[in-house]
């Protein structure tokens, strides 16, 4: 039937704990880990929410990694990978869209992915380096560098058959029409530090079947794990490393969420503040009083 694709699906699989807290609400449970069995450190983003999720994994020079998936729903699902930009099975440059290529995950499974896959039984490792010696880097191609994507898409029921009731009859053809996926632009990948990136390492046997599936014309979930160098990440602040690093302050137009803050030493419920005929200028460039 031509509204059905094939795609590859990972027979290499690992039981999993689920986690507590936020990533226990996750459709897709994502995880960096090493061939030693931990998990890469990963710290929380800003800008992630529900649905689409980013932080910060901590990598290690030269080390192998894989990428360890849970499915935590009760339904097949369809995986997009991309690595620093290149969907992991085909090679090709990828905008995570539901035409592309993907890895196939039962209800409540798990998989681990190790690296490019250049045949049925077979992947090249991914292993932590920089972009001079990245995969991505040897098609020149800079664009998301350092930035691990998948995109989740739920597999599509197959259509409810409805008797029609005599004497009316349904002449039409019954063919489906559905809207094209939305284009994922380059920016969602988009990196401040591009030096970092992962290799095509050594070959590894890694059994794979190919399968029928049919995905959802948009993802259920998307995440992106932007890994950096610690060095990296204690620049950017994103962990504690030391004496504290000089940063900028914020910008009162741009940093803010929006919202109401509290007023200044506000800490009673009426609602005024404490008074004791002084003043002082605060961070926002108006003054308060004590």
């Amino acid at each position: 039937m031509r509204w059905l694709k094939s795609f590859f699906a990972s027979l290499v699989g690992a039981c999993l704990l689920l986690p507590s807290g936020q990533a226990a609400a996750q459709s897709v449970q994502v995880e960096v880990v090493s061939d030693d069995g931990w998990v890469f450190s990963a710290y929380p983003a800003k800008g992630s929410r529900e649905g689409n999720w980013r932080s910060y994994v901590e990598a290690r020079r030269n080390s192998r990694y894989g990428i360890q998936v849970v499915n935590n729903t009760d339904r097949r699902i369809g995986l997009v990978v991309a690595v620093d930009g290149r969907n992991i099975i085909s090679g090709d440059r990828s905008h995570l869209s539901s035409s592309e290529r993907m890895y196939v995950l039962d209800p409540h499974g798990s998989a681990t992915y190790n690296g490019w896959r250049t045949g049925r039984d077979r992947v090249n490792r991914f292993y932590f380096t920089n972009e001079g010696d990245s995969y991505a880097g040897a098609w020149d191609d800079y664009s998301a560098m350092g930035v691990i994507a998948i995109a989740a898409y739920a597999e599509r029921r197959p259509p409810v058959i409805r008797r029609p009731r005599p004497p009316m009859y349904s002449h039409r053809d019954g063919g489906e029409r559905h809207s094209a996926p939305a284009p994922y632009s380059d920016s969602e990948y988009s990196a401040a530090d591009e030096s970092i990136g992962t290799g095509f390492g050594e070959v590894e046997h890694s059994s794979s079947v190919r399968v029928e599936f049919r995905p959802e014309s948009h993802p259920m979930e998307k995440h992106f794990l932007k890994y950096e160098w610690k060095e990296t990440l204690c620049r950017k602040n994103i962990i504690s490393c030391g004496p504290p690093v000089f940063r900028r302050e914020e910008n009162r137009l741009w940093d803010n969420d929006g919202f109401v803050p509290p007023p200044p030493r506000h800490d009673r419920d009426d609602g005024n503040w404490e008074e004791d005929g002084s003043s002082e200028r605060d961070d926002r460039g108006g003054r308060r009083r004590h």
